[in-house]
């Protein structure tokens, strides 16, 4: 008995319990064929999983309505023809059918691919089981039962998507953005988008200060700076989109990356010919270049803040890779604008503590210096780059009767306005110690002073007056950290000065003490830069200091330069000062 002289029972014997429950009705005994068809399409036409029976060359000989709407086949198309013949963009393991003729088990299938027949998915799916034909112990064939699950596995592909790129925005978090620099974070994130996202990627910065050796840019004309760029080998010339960090490049109103920083919204190439790229690329050589590379898509997105973009972000894809979905332009928004805020306070920082540096600087480089009996070694060091510059300063003042007054003093707060801040407090103390004062009056005053004017920032001051003739030293201070007496041979010294409050408290309440002063014995004054530190107490960081062992018998700079290798490691919390005064030999 062939294939199609089996009854129906029999055809079907082994098949799923559901299949063979449907047909428990058909009749035991052999029947007219034609009769057993008719009951096969009426059993199975209405069922909504795809049903399809094939022989043992997994040749359709039959497929009941369901299969055929899902394909977009007339089930007549598929008799004596493969899957592969039928519908080539199906893609099913045909090792797994031949196994489940030898042996005769049961197993469920994933099918992928697309069929003829419109559909909403993207990509489609089934899920199916299959089942060997028997006949008195005879292999017929194969049946095959599949239910399609597109919709569910859409969903569950957009779910891990969206879990992919909340990761992807987390990992962002924190690699871009580390420090306050602009080169570092523009790199940061060039680094990251590739090749996450791009095979290129570049940033380009608005430029707002000259370059000496370009023109101005053309009324109407932004000039931007490629920042930082990742990916592949720079391309060098004119290309902007591939040029590697340093380079300048005017855009006019009418280019693509000029609509993009006008409007916030992103320009997308995908696939593009040469007449969009020569859109944005301006000239034929540059679409060229590009060619040359493999270069086939780019997305050019702007880099927004509150105000206005920062710059623009470009990312390119070549060769093999993938054209940007929306998806791809969606990502490539958010982590721009994340990084935009990153770019943005960078700048802001860079301006404002290149100013307070600079005016920090200029302060203390103002004439100023001690008698010639008294030598002096100084040094400023910022603080990292988390940390505005701050309100240090120091002064060296030769007063009347050989005598000289250091000064160590720091304004609360950081960045430009403490920096300012800090100006008027050393102006003051200067005016006040030229009356020849004593440093506690000096203290007293100045304390008054800055109340009644309302200046919104206290400081921290330590006032030592050197008589070189006396050989003594007369401390007093304002909640400054006390000196420190580096002996010749002799283990290090805290001094102890009475404490009083910061100035510009109007507090008041301040005494001095006189101690004597060798010569060779080094008085170092220092801000609390260099003291404070988290994984240790203020007493413990004080205690540190007189375990110093140096050699104050040389030049005063070395000593100087001695204390900062052996107290100073790396970057710093706050801003670190020294004034170190040693009373020259007679």
């Amino acid at each position: 008995m062939g294939f199609d002289q089996l009854p129906l029972k029999s055809l079907f014997s082994g098949a799923e319990d559901a299949l063979v429950s449907m047909l428990a009705d058909a009749p035991d005994e052999a029947v007219e064929q034609a009769h057993e068809y008719k009951i096969l399409r009426n059993v199975l036409g209405g069922t909504p999983a795809a049903v399809a029976i094939l022989d043992e060359g997994l040749r359709f000989r039959y497929v009941n309505d369901a299969m055929a709407r899902m394909s977009g086949v007339p089930p007549d198309a598929f008799h004596g023809r493969t899957m592969a013949e039928v519908l080539p963009d199906i893609h099913r393991s045909e090792d797994v059918l031949r196994m489940i003729l030898g042996d005769g088990h049961p197993r469920a299938l994933s099918v992928t691919g697309t069929t003829r027949a419109p559909s909403p998915f993207r990509q489609r799916q089934w899920s199916a089981v299959y089942h060997r034909l028997e006949d008195h112990n005879r292999v017929l064939g194969l049946c095959g039962i599949a239910v399609e699950v597109s919709g569910l596995r859409q969903y569950m592909d957009d779910l891990e998507r969206a879990h992919q790129r909340l990761a992807l925005l987390d990992t962002a978090a924190t690699r871009v953005g580390t420090t306050l620099r602009v080169e570092q974070t523009c790199a940061e994130l060039a680094d990251f988008l590739v090749p996450s996202l791009a095979d290129r990627a570049s940033v380009w910065v608005l430029d707002t200060e000259e370059v000496d050796d370009l023109p101005p840019p053309a009324p109407g004309v932004l000039r931007l700076r490629v920042v930082a760029s990742a990916g592949g080998a720079d391309v060098v010339g004119r290309v902007g989109l591939t040029a590697k960090a340093g380079y300048y490049f005017d855009v006019p109103r009418d280019s693509p990356t000029r609509k993009c920083l006008d409007t916030g919204r992103p320009w997308v190439g995908n696939l593009a010919s040469d007449d969009v790229l020569l859109k944005m690329l301006r000239t034929p050589l540059n679409v060229e270049v590009f060619r040359e590379v493999g270069i086939h898509s780019v997305v050019v997105v702007p880099l927004p803040t509150g105000d206005h973009p920062v710059g623009v972000l470009y990312l390119t894809r070549a060769g093999d890779s993938a054209p940007f979905t929306d998806e791809d332009v969606v990502v490539a928004q958010e982590l721009a604008a994340r990084a935009a805020v990153s770019i943005d306070n960078a700048r802001r920082y860079t301006l404002e503590h290149t100013m307070a540096l600079e005016l920090q600087r200029a302060l203390m480089s103002e004439p100023s210096g001690p008698h010639p009996d008294i030598e002096t070694a100084s040094r400023y060091l910022p603080a990292g780059q988390r940390a505005l510059v701050g309100g240090d300063w120091f002064d060296s003042m030769a007063l009347p009767c050989g005598r000289t007054l250091q000064v160590m003093g720091d304004v609360m707060g950081h960045g430009f306005t403490a920096a300012v801040a800090m100006s008027q407090y050393r102006s003051l103390l200067r005016t006040i110690a030229a009356s020849g004062a004593p440093v506690e009056r000096i203290l007293q005053e100045a304390d008054h002073r800055l109340a009644s004017i309302g200046l919104d920032r206290v400081a921290t001051c330590l006032l030592a007056l050197v008589d070189p003739h006396e050989g003594t030293c007369t401390y007093a201070g304002a909640g400054h950290p006390p000196p420190v007496l580096l002996h010749v041979g002799a283990p290090a010294e805290l001094v102890h000065v009475p404490t009083g409050p910061p100035l510009g408290t109007d507090l008041g309440g301040y005494e001095a003490v006189t101690l004597p002063l060798k010569p060779g014995t080094v008085l170092l004054m220092y801000t609390d830069g260099l003291i404070e530190d988290r994984r240790r107490d203020i007493d413990s960081s004080l205690r540190r200091l007189t375990h110093l062992h140096l050699d104050t018998d040389g030049p005063l700079e070395s000593v100087v330069d001695a204390l900062v290798a052996r107290l100073v490691h790396g970057t710093t919390e706050d801003d670190v000062t020294l004034l170190a005064t040693r009373l020259r030999p007679r």
